[in-house]
């Protein structure tokens, strides 16, 4: 999945691809510049991670791997669900939604990969709630199936 301005979600059209807006959104203390793909994209800035609670400082270059756009459907999760049979056009658009995308550290998002809540929730107890209700949010809103593991584990979530 490449992020990409041309797509029909919020922020679609905007000038830059998802990666940035989403940097825009989800960093504070953010020092702005042109490149490639964003006239306007974050050079620097620090992140405090919602999964973990951790900060994060973010650079554009080396040391931008550090801070990782997540997922929260998992695209893998979305395929299994029903996204295969989606056309390319939607694929892209769920691939580049923002409602379905945050800005996390590294460590968590990799011990995350592509699970779901019956196998993965962010070890921070304090966003636990506000996960399960974006999981459930994009789910219901691109109507995919939801796994019974998953169903339980956000139920319990959901009693914040």
């Amino acid at each position: 999945m490449a992020w990409t301005d041309a797509v029909r979600v919020p922020g679609g059209g905007n000038g830059c691809d998802t990666r940035n807006d989403v940097l825009t959104r989800d960093l504070r203390d953010i020092r702005a510049g042109p490149v490639s793909s964003c006239p306007h994209a974050v050079l620097a800035g620090e992140l405090h991670s919602p999964y973990t609670g951790e900060f994060v400082m973010f650079r554009r270059g080396s040391g931008s791997s550090s801070v990782q756009i997540d997922h929260i459907v998992p695209l893998a999760y979305a395929w299994d669900m029903g996204a295969w049979a989606w056309p390319a056009e939607l694929r892209r658009d769920f691939g580049n939604d923002p409602a379905n995308l945050v800005a996390v550290d590294a460590r968590s998002n990799q011990a995350k990969s592509d699970a779901e809540p019956g196998r993965w929730m962010p070890p921070r107890h304090r966003f636990r709630c506000q996960y399960a209700v974006q999981f459930v949010v994009v789910v219901r809103a691109y109507g995919l199936a939801l796994d019974e593991a998953s169903r339980r584990v956000l139920g319990q979530a959901l009693r914040c």
